[in-house]
């Protein structure tokens, strides 16, 4: 039972946790009794409550009176609160710099939480694993494509359980979690690993079973991004995309996981801020440079009511991905597009206005009266309103936040420091890993690598916590005695040209492993042979390993190219006898690995894994567009030399 509510809205929902004898929990809470009596909260609620609910800011920095610059909100104050209560915000999303600790996570959410005590608060995150993961003390694990990568159903599931479990004992109640875009555009600068795969098919049954393991932990999943950002080459945070496929396209490819994640329940759904002309093609003139620009989906009624809620039956919450990302903040007014966002269907406007100080509150303050004033004068329809926030409040009481556990603080940060980065966690994430590994090239039995004592090996990777991540998971393995005592020389190449010195160090190796990052394939090529005379530092990404592949090959090194992101780089090394990818690009940093991939790569190529991983996507060419280098589903086994058969 919540204590001390005394708002209107407060009465009523006493009536229904007194109701539901205060077991607010996701079995038993669909009943027709529940649902009236959440009609009746909202019937008493005041339209400032309302609107409240509706948006949902981040406090990633914040700047007390006082203070000279804004640092990371990591403790809850007196400022954040009384705006909490102001504008009766519904939620609140968390970023890395909120979430720095273990301990000082659960007193920040315990804390953001009594700061709105009669309707309690989404807090929510974008923990999908992988490349894109905001705790800094949990379980990273391997990433969406590193599971399309390993096939296994059972992957998807746990990795949606441990990231449920260690939001949960976080206090943390909403994941902006899985990615179901169908990463069919390899030169996609914005999803690529955080995609399943390029095959609808496989993505709908990962993503399904990931929400699975995340709502089995009672957290809240949230797939996007609706109707699909896979085959954009613009990342909305910059621009605005487009995708021009018609409607009978979509709907078999970009629209298949997220129609099978309604299906199998999904609680939430994020929009795209991209351009669907095949659903709509109205237009606006874009406040950034006067020209005419098509609505994108988050903005749009035919897409979010029309496409979402009345053709594919999604009944749920919608909440729209930031609405600062400039595909939608250098082309619409900041109150103009949460006005467009609410009026189109969607529920929640998700990072409305920057505020990270009193000072900046009337931001916050100025959407939340363009919302009142929209609703007063009838442009969004008060019984539109109503449905959101009934359908918001729905969602809050079947997930028990309505009616959470008066369990003391001290109890709650114990739970947490047992679940949060627990080592049976860790252990699945690695293993998960060491099975995505996916060897694509493996000629004269290059791999795996047997050094003798005292070999040198010589890392060579595009950043320093990746050099770092490779050299410490071989010391490890020297350590374990899995592999002879070697000498580890270790250089990062960002921005930097191939020297003389670089070749000294190759010369003087026995073993070479370079790291790949190229985030999108554009060498020169010429009459079909990538030109590498091209040594511009602005090119590194492709010019230095490829430089390193050569020379390494010249003189008879043993070589391997791990790449570390996108899988689509390795057809910039045709030419290596031994090619993985690992699907992940995180080192060690701050006491920890960022990401189990690169460790279980080195453990592939020094022969203490057995890598299972194939292809989630298909490999074009970069000297034959046209053609495939590799397809999807192929993978070598590393000691027959054949391919994996799926």
């Amino acid at each position: 039972m919540i204590k001390g509510i005394c708002a209107p809205a407060g009465i009523a929902l006493c009536l229904v946790l007194s109701i539901m004898g205060g077991n607010a929990t996701a079995k038993g809470y669909e009943n027709e009794k529940t649902v009236s009596d959440i009609q009746e909260i909202v019937e008493n609620m005041t339209i400032d409550e309302k609107v409240g609910q509706m948006l949902m800011p981040d406090f990633r920095n914040w700047q007390k009176q006082g203070e000279t610059k804004a640092t990371g909100f990591i403790e809850m104050n007196s400022e954040v609160a009384s705006i909490i209560k102001k504008y009766h915000l519904g939620g609140v999303i968390l970023f890395a710099e909120n979430v720095v600790d273990t301990e000082q996570t659960v007193r920040l959410t315990d804390g953001l939480q009594m700061a709105s005590p009669d309707l309690p608060l989404f807090i929510t995150i974008d923990q999908e694993g992988g490349i894109v993961t905001r705790l800094q003390t949990g379980t990273n694990l391997p990433g969406n494509m590193a599971l399309g990568a390993a096939r296994q159903v059972s992957y998807a599931y746990q990795s949606g359980e441990i990231i449920g479990k260690e939001l949960s004992s976080l206090g943390i109640n909403v994941n902006f979690g899985p990615s179901v875009d169908v990463n069919n555009n390899p030169g996609n600068p914005v999803i690529g690993v955080r995609s399943f795969s390029s095959d609808p098919k496989l993505v709908s049954k990962l993503g399904i079973q990931m929400i699975k393991g995340l709502q089995n932990q009672n957290m809240i999943a949230t797939t996007k991004h609706f109707p699909g950002h896979g085959d954009t080459a613009v990342d909305s945070h910059y621009g605005l995309p487009l995708v021009s496929h018609d409607k009978e396209r979509l709907r078999s490819i970009e629209l298949l996981p997220f129609q099978r994640a309604i299906d199998a329940g999904v609680d939430m759904m994020m929009t795209a801020h991209v351009q669907f002309p095949a659903f709509d093609d109205t237009t606006y003139i874009s406040k950034k440079d006067g020209q005419e620009i098509m609505v994108p989906a988050t903005l749009s009624q035919k897409v979010i009511t029309g496409l979402l809620r009345e053709d594919m039956g999604f009944d749920g919450v919608v909440v729209t991905d930031a609405l600062n990302m400039k595909a939608i903040a250098d082309n619409f007014g900041q109150e103009e597009a949460v006005v467009l966002a609410l009026k189109s269907g969607v529920d929640i406007a998700l990072m409305p206005a920057q505020v990270n100080s009193l000072q900046m509150e009337k931001n916050i303050a100025s959407v939340f009266n363009a919302v009142k004033a929209s609703v007063a004068s009838g442009e969004i329809p008060l019984n539109q309103v109503n449905q959101s926030v009934t359908r918001i409040l729905e969602l809050k009481v079947k997930r028990g936040i309505l009616n959470p556990e008066d369990t003391p603080i001290d109890k709650k940060i114990e739970t947490a420091l047992q679940v949060v980065g627990n080592e049976d966690h860790l252990k699945k994430e690695r293993e998960m890993a060491e099975d995505a590994i996916t060897l694509l090239k493996n000629e004269h039995k290059t791999l795996p690598f047997k050094p003798k004592k005292n070999d040198k090996v010589l890392i060579l990777a595009p950043f320093d916590d990746q050099v770092e991540s490779m050299s410490r998971s071989i010391s490890e393995l020297a350590d374990k005695k899995k592999i002879k005592k070697v000498q580890i020389t270790g250089m990062s190449f960002s921005g930097k040209s191939f020297t003389d010195q670089v070749a000294r160090l190759i010369d003087e190796s026995d073993f070479v492993i370079t790291g790949s990052y190229i985030v999108k394939n554009d060498p020169a090529v010429n009459d079909g042979v990538i030109d590498d005379s091209i040594q511009d530092s602005s090119k590194w990404a492709t010019a230095f390993p490829r430089a390193v592949m050569n020379h390494a090959k010249k003189k008879d090194k043993e070589f391997v190219l791990m790449s570390l992101r996108n899988p689509y780089d390795v057809a910039n090394f045709e030419e290596a006898k031994a090619i993985l990818a690992v699907y992940g690009f995180k080192g060690y940093s701050n006491g920890r690995y960022r990401q189990p991939n690169i460790p279980a790569g080195i453990s592939t190529i020094f022969g203490e894994s057995r890598p299972k991983g194939t292809l989630p996507v298909d490999i074009p060419s970069v000297t034959k567009p046209s053609e495939s280098l590799y397809k999807y589903g192929y993978g070598l086994d590393i000691k027959s030399g054949r391919p994996i058969k799926n």
